[in-house]
């Protein structure tokens, strides 16, 4: 009986590694050994960056909602308490847009939040 090779089989996975890689610089995108690697390390910061990407944002809607709190006269921290207090439920990444959209609205929240502290 004949010795079966994986001829196919290895290309083909070759193939689809390089082209996940497909654009990159170098022998990243053209040797199998350095595409591999490429691709490991580009899956791996990918799902590490959608993590990150979430923590970042929510930075950005804190950092949004202190300003807009400072200007009507309260920190972000005492609006935040003041809101918990008054049992308004409404999440950081909607009080930042209202903060940067409406401010009508945004002061009529710093008025809730400094009533009930």
């Amino acid at each position: 009986m004949p010795r079966a090779r994986t001829g196919v089989v290895r290309r083909r996975k070759h193939n689809k590694i390089r082209k996940m890689v497909k654009g990159q610089w170098g022998t990243r995108g053209r040797l199998f050994k350095r595409s591999n690697e490429a691709m490991l390390k580009s899956l791996f910061y990918a799902y590490r960056d959608r993590r990150q990407r979430r923590r970042q944002f929510r930075r950005l809607w804190i950092t949004r909602i202190n300003a807009a709190s400072r200007l009507n006269g309260l920190t972000y921290s005492r609006l935040i308490y003041g809101l918990k207090q008054a049992g308004v439920e409404i999440d950081r990444k909607m009080m930042a847009d209202i903060a940067v959209r409406d401010a009508v609205a945004f002061t009529k929240l710093v008025d809730v939040s400094k009533a009930n502290q």
